[in-house]
């Protein structure tokens, strides 16, 4: 059978039967986005990042390298995906209609889209969104005509997400739980002559095994002073005695990560190994103090700069003291729609979510990385995630 036989087998058996939320959860959803479309100015929002789908209508995949797109207008939601991912799209989505090619013709994408907008006058895109792909937007602006478009309608959708429901907020508390698993079990087995890929193994056995779905992000686990390095990952190294060792994981429930950094130690952890540890702390305390409805993430950003000023000539920080985190899908759990650094003007909100990247790195040395996923309550930052922001210390 073609894809559309299978597309009309498989609805009529299975249609929905993997909606990650209750209907209900959607609508909500869905209301909120189109009010905010009538007070913006938009007829419709054409999406094309994965998250944003799975938000609106929960549509999921492994295979998001491929265009896929939804359509939201005041009262339908039309998405569009290749021939391959017609099956996630009737087991998974709650649409109005759903549009497909040929996986290998994307030359089938551009009139389905252009007969689905060409009745709506503003059409709202997410212009820095990496899945918007050159050649279809061109392909519609030319049929369509430029000024139809506008490039601001990631920003509306980034400022409803942004805010968790107590379903989005249950799914964050489960793979928190994950998380701290994979963690603790990775931790166990960290000695002299053991390997980083070992130590990522054994905490990717334990999420997986307790319930984590494929991942936005693999466990990042590296030694010594690769640690000093941001952004490398495990790459057979042996750890030595005497080694910090720095893990971050998240493991993914219904696409939502809690991501947890911890750092451990073969042997005892040297004076300046605790103090930089200690300074994690009192940055993360810092800013969860100022993680409260009126302050902006400007303001907690410039007081957690207070606290690392004087060390800031010494050691490597990133410059984002936190960035939401919600569903997402690879290569990264960072959701984008908000971070904890200067000049971000935006105020918390209660039930925001930000994970903390609290590591400190010495390049060519080492670093310590301890962090938490964290809440915004009217009190100031609640931690989702368990870590004990202490170094933890492996027999040597």
């Amino acid at each position: 059978m073609d894809y559309q036989a299978y597309r009309h087998a498989l609805a009529a058996t299975q249609k929905g039967s993997e909606l990650p939320f209750a209907p209900e959860e959607f609508e909500t959803r869905r209301r909120e986005v189109r009010r905010r479309m009538r007070e913006t100015g938009f007829d419709a929002l054409l999406l094309t990042d994965p998250a944003d789908l799975y938000y609106l209508t929960g549509y999921h995949t492994f295979e998001v390298s491929v265009h896929a797109c939804l359509v939201v207008t005041d009262d339908r939601l039309v998405l569009q995906v290749p021939s391959i991912e017609t099956g996630p799209a009737v087991v998974t989505a709650m649409v109005d209609e759903i549009l497909g090619y040929r996986w290998e013709s994307i030359d089938e994408v551009v009139e389905p889209l252009v007969e689905t907008l060409a009745p709506h006058g503003v059409i709202g895109l997410d212009a820095f969104n990496a899945g918007l792909r050159f050649g279809v937007i061109s392909e519609l602006q030319a049929r369509l005509g430029r000024a139809r478009f506008r490039n601001d309608g990631g920003d509306l959708l980034d400022r409803v997400r942004i805010v968790k429901s107590a379903a989005e907020l249950s799914c964050l508390r489960e793979s928190a739980r994950l998380t701290s698993l994979g963690l603790h079990a990775a931790e166990a087995i960290i000695e002299p002559g053991v390997t980083d890929n070992q130590v990522a193994a054994e905490g990717a056995r334990a999420m997986l095994a307790a319930g984590s779905e494929f991942m936005s992000l693999q466990p990042i686990v590296t030694s010594g002073r690769r640690i000093g390095t941001i952004h490398v990952n495990h790459k057979r190294q042996t750890i030595g005695a005497g080694e910090p060792v720095f893990l971050e994981f998240g493991a993914a429930f219904q696409r939502y990560t809690a991501p947890m950094m911890r750092t451990a130690v073969v042997g005892e952890p040297s004076r300046e190994m605790r103090e930089l540890g200690e300074l994690c702390r009192t940055l993360g305390d810092t800013l969860c103090t100022a993680m409260r409805p009126g302050n902006t993430f400007d303001d907690a950003a410039r007081a957690a700069e207070t606290v690392l000023a004087p060390h800031a000539e010494r050691v490597f920080f990133s410059g984002v003291f936190g960035y939401a985190v919600g569903a997402q899908f690879p290569p990264s759990w960072v959701e984008g729609t908000g971070f904890i650094a200067r000049g971000q003007t935006r105020m918390f909100e209660r039930d925001m979510v930000f994970h903390l990247p609290l590591c400190l790195r010495l390049p060519g040395e080492w670093g310590i990385g301890l962090s938490d996923t964290v809440r915004v309550t009217p009190e100031g930052g609640v931690a989702l995630t368990d870590n004990s922001w202490r170094i933890a210390t492996s027999s040597s």
